[in-house]
């Protein structure tokens, strides 16, 4: 698979309303860019070294009990941030919430079952690949990945400082985060 070939089908799947994207629109619009650093970094981390272990061979979702406790776990997770995300009042500014941590990041990574789907299929596209070949397309996923959700987080932070409408945005937010948990759960 070329690299543009590797880009397109990676692109709607990371551009997409999901939880990740969801979740860095939404710190972004309360608390903006800065503020999403910790769980950025977090979230890409864990999305490199889960990356490197589903191409090595070592991803257990495919065992059914795994796949099944990772999706529960991953819902109820999705479930709790919208149910923080409703609860969320407006951007306080410089003296408001601080944003997300490290951890939150790469739990949100750990708990995704979409990032996890994602990364099976993608992987299945390269049964027999070498070591180099899982580096690398680990770190292009991992890369693009980043950019959608950098373009997810400005979009939020856009949102910065209008108090009235970021209200009702992480309510809206709050929804789309909890349909898609449950769509996950559901399919």
């Amino acid at each position: 698979m070329t690299l543009p070939e590797l880009l397109l089908f990676l692109f709607p799947l990371a551009y997409s309303p999901g939880p990740g994207n969801l979740f860095f629109a939404a710190i972004g619009a309360r608390s903006g860019w800065r503020a999403t650093l910790p769980a950025f970094i977090g979230y890409h981390l864990a999305t490199l070294i889960a990356a490197l272990a589903v191409g090595a061979g070592v991803f257990l979702a495919s065992r059914p009990i795994v796949s099944t406790a990772l999706t529960l776990a991953g819902t109820g997770y999705m479930l709790w941030l919208a149910w923080k995300l409703w609860h969320a009042g407006a951007a306080q500014g410089r003296g408001g919430p601080t944003g997300a941590s490290f951890t939150d990041g790469a739990a949100l990574l750990a708990l995704n079952p979409k990032a996890w789907a994602i990364m099976a299929a993608l992987f299945a596209l390269y049964p027999d690949a070498d070591l180099p070949t899982t580096l690398r397309v680990a770190a292009i996923f991992t890369l693009n990945n980043l950019v959608a959700f950098a373009v997810w987080t400005m979009a939020g932070q856009a949102l910065l400082g209008q108090s009235r409408h970021v209200a009702l945005m992480n309510r809206g937010f709050a929804l789309l985060l909890a349909a898609v948990a449950l769509h996950m759960a559901l399919t």
